[in-house]
């Protein structure tokens, strides 16, 4: 054996040794029971609605494709600043329809109900207040704004509006978000007390890093319109093409990534949201003039409300990761956690050791027997997910929209619930940047 396995050996048996010594009876952990979530969809009239999309990069194509996956919903417009896209766009959805460099030509249109707004997140705002005014509902990527001071101006905008307006972080419908949902209530973990999660990226896309068109120019941008409501600069396709990495086009890893976690966390603890807020980072690979970190950590203090104990959340993000693209998040309790996905949810639930002083305590005070061995127990595990041909949160999310609009009815995450979940978020960036915490009021949506 030469030394290099010797001390291997060693490690190892040693290891095992203060595993046998501490451990005098361990249950071993049995496989985790399986359970499909299921999907009932709501029956509503066919009445058609026509949509337009305002913005037809990746993400606004995919929201319009999937709201065309419903029935009864069609294309009629679409605007882009760029000419590649609404070539694009053509030959995705037919060469019938309008299209324009100039949103507000849509949102003159009779025959437009609904529009989609996919755009850099410096133009949400306006053009969401533009839509509502001019009659239309909206769907709007997240984040809702691009700043905090334009969170009220946007609801005020929705509320006196009379019309149906959705955030576009699409989990939020999710099977994997509803059954947390319902698990918390339940009191399958306990009391809450902590939540955490992380999304990683590692790709050059994922780190938006994305292409940039040969005939990129002025000739085929309009890069005028673009900057009409910001900093003036001179072309440059990368602030175009690569907007997210521009503090004033984009949000961040925070109003990208961060505002998915809290709209979940939200829902599923029917939080309102953190009262202090903070954040540290930095630009450690994609060292290529981007004005944000591609590492970010956020910490939360959530306050004791009616809805919810007071617990702390962390959130992470990292753009190069090992590990391939983890996302997820967790919710723990004082019994137990869940893991939280989309399609997914795994809950683990604490067996209670009968040596530990306190619930010894607690169990003879109950009247329960109580055996003298000491054990150390296995959590249990179940495991819920989706079943097959679930058509995805991004499917429901939309589904909903549709829904309300028809029937006359509410989404899931209006105005009010997408600026909850956007400004802690934007916050982040706040606290990154002067190096401090944040005090956010969550009722009043305000900063303190």
């Amino acid at each position: 054996m030469n030394d290099k396995n010797r001390r291997n050996f060693i490690k190892q048996a040693g290891l095992a040794g203060v595993g046998l010594l501490s451990a005098p009876a361990i249950t071993t952990t049995a496989a985790p029971t399986i359970q499909l979530l299921k999907r009932n969809h709501l029956q509503s009239d066919k009445q058609q609605l026509n949509y337009a999309l305002i913005g037809a990069g990746g993400m606004g194509t995919e929201d319009m494709k999937t709201a065309l996956m419903h029935e009864g919903v069609n294309i009629v417009a679409v605007c882009d600043l760029y000419t590649g896209r609404i070539e694009e766009a053509k030959k995705n959805f037919g060469n019938t329809l309008f299209t324009t460099d100039n949103y507000k030509e849509i949102l003159l249109r009779k025959d437009v109900d609904v529009v989609i707004i996919g755009t850099p997140d410096h133009w949400h705002k306006q053009i969401a207040i533009d839509a509502l005014n001019a009659g239309k509902h909206v769907y709007c990527e997240k984040p809702m704004v691009h700043s905090v001071d334009e969170g009220h101006q946007l609801v005020d905008a929705w509320k006196k509006s009379g019309k149906i307006m959705m955030i576009g972080s699409q989990g939020l419908s999710s099977l994997g978000n509803e059954k947390a949902k319902e698990l918390l209530a339940a009191g399958a973990i306990g009391e809450l007390n902590y939540a955490e999660g992380f999304w990683a990226r590692h790709s050059p896309v994922g780190a938006w890093q994305y292409a940039i068109p040969a005939d990129a120019s002025e000739k085929t941008v309009n890069w005028k319109r673009y900057l009409s409501n910001t900093t003036q600069r001179s072309f440059d396709p990368l602030r175009f093409f690569r907007w997210r990495n521009y503090l004033d086009y984009g949000t961040g890893m925070s109003g990208d990534l961060f505002v998915h976690l809290f709209s979940s966390l939200h829902f599923i603890t029917n939080s309102k949201g953190p009262d202090i807020i903070s954040a540290l980072g930095g630009l450690r690979y994609w060292k290529d003039g981007r004005e944000v970190p591609d590492v970010l950590l956020g910490t939360f203090n959530y306050p004791e409300v009616t809805e919810h104990p007071g617990f702390n959340l962390s959130l992470r993000c990292n753009f190069v990761d090992g590990t391939s693209g983890t996302t997820y998040l967790r919710i723990v309790g004082s019994k137990g956690s869940m893991d939280v996905k989309w399609e997914e949810v795994v809950l683990r639930t604490n067996n209670v050791s009968t040596d530990d002083p306190f619930e010894l305590a607690k169990i003879k005070q109950q009247g329960g027997e109580v055996s003298e061995r000491k054990r150390i127990l296995a959590p249990n595990e179940v495991v819920y997910k989706a079943e097959d041909g679930y058509k995805g949160a991004h499917y429901d999310h939309h589904g909903n929209l549709i829904n309300a609009i028809r029937n006359k009815g509410s989404v899931v995450e209006d105005p009010v619930f997408g600026f909850r979940a956007a400004a802690p978020a934007l916050l982040c960036n706040a606290s990154y940047a002067q190096n401090k915490f944040v005090h956010w009021d969550p009722v009043q949506m305000r900063v303190m």
